[in-house]
């Protein structure tokens, strides 16, 4: 993704013509994800879950083998290839002892020495990921880009948005498949809709909406149209109809994700010099992923955590189960009511044809 986004920042430089090329972007990871979907329920219909990893092997080949042929090996004038290994130490191994930990706090206790101990940790090596990037040459995320403002703001949004529908898209599954009882055929049919609006959005609507509107207003809208969406997932019944209780929700988020999509890509992309777009992009992708394993993680625990409660109880098993899910879509409504409240205030709305250092 960092790639695809770097070198649309390259070849379209005419803001028109890049709010197009994002949304071709986002239209061909809407279709994916359609595909990924359905063929997840289809592969694991037919064979077991193991197929849905290992169908992704000779997909990996085939890309690596069509980007060694199809894209330039050359490279920008005076750059210098090193890889900042001891950031990329240090800021993976936060992120996996932060995951670990919040995890398993439920169980080992938020109080206990592990989860204090490992979160420490955790907090530790971001320090000195953030102190290693501060002095290296060349470093992983280099901190000076922080400074301009659209783009602190949309890795900022990227995290609590990813943080609301990674949680989201897993938790849902298993709202489908464990408490209305769908089969994982049809837990992949059922986000067909959501991928569909989010493929059509991305394409037809989102770069018209920026291009008269500018960065802010379809970003906010969109991220409310995801905060509507998770809202109603938190109140779906352990007895919901599809109809009624899945579909509604889903479009709304497939509305907010395709709207809301293109804004932020080019609120992160569009202030950074050209010869930076490559960094720009990789930093929003590390932020979406960062925010989607957190977020993950903590909603995750959140619902373990109140399904816990709810059967020491006395709770019936399915409405437990169907409570915990619906305290964690509540709580990733609340991380997309934030990513809307930080794109509203802190974003600037007509940066889309600004860059560093041009007037």
């Amino acid at each position: 993704d960092a790639v695809a986004l770097s070198l649309i920042m390259d070849l379209f430089t005419e803001t028109a013509d890049r709010a197009k090329a994002m949304g071709v972007f986002g239209f061909v990871c809407s279709g994916g994800g359609s595909i990924g979907a359905l063929a997840g329920g289809l592969l694991t219909n037919a064979f077991n879950w193991h197929w849905i990893f290992l169908v992704n092997v000779p997909i990996g080949v085939a890309v690596v083998a069509l980007s060694l042929g199809l894209l330039p090996a050359g490279r920008a004038p005076g750059t210098e290839r090193r890889l900042d290994v001891a950031g990329a130490v240090t800021v993976t191994l936060a992120l996996m002892l932060a995951i670990y930990a919040i995890v398993n706090g439920n169980d080992a206790g938020w109080s206990s020495t592990r989860t204090l101990t490992l979160l420490g940790s955790a907090t530790a090596l971001l320090g000195v990921f953030l102190l290693n990037e501060a002095k290296v040459r060349l470093p992983l995320m280099p901190l000076g880009l922080f400074r301009l403002r659209n783009l602190a703001a949309a890795n900022v949004v990227g995290v609590l948005w990813a943080a609301a529908m990674f949680a989201w898209f897993f938790l849902s599954a298993l709202y489908l498949q464990i408490v209305l009882g769908y089969s994982p055929l049809e837990v992949g049919l059922a986000f067909i809709p959501t991928n569909l609006v989010m493929a059509v959005c991305s394409l037809g609507i989102s770069a018209r909406l920026v291009m008269r509107f500018g960065i802010k207003p379809p970003l906010v809208v969109g991220l409310a149209c995801a905060v509507a969406g998770l809202l109603l997932f938190a109140r779906a019944p352990a007895a919901g109809s599809f109809a009624l209780d899945v579909l509604p929700p889903m479009l709304l988020l497939g509305l907010g994700a395709g709207i809301a999509f293109n804004p932020v890509l080019m609120a992160a992309m569009n202030e950074v010099a050209p010869s930076d777009s490559g960094l720009a992009s990789g930093i929003v992708n590390t932020s979406f992923m960062m925010g989607g394993a957190l977020g993950l993680a903590i909603l995750a625990s959140l619902a373990g955590s109140r399904t816990e409660v709810l059967l020491a109880q006395g709770a019936e098993h399915l409405a437990a189960l169907n409570a915990g899910y619906q305290r964690a879509f509540l709580g990733g409504a609340l991380c997309a009511a934030l990513a809307a409240a930080v794109g509203g205030l802190f974003m600037r709305s007509r940066a889309a044809g600004a860059r560093a250092g041009e007037t």
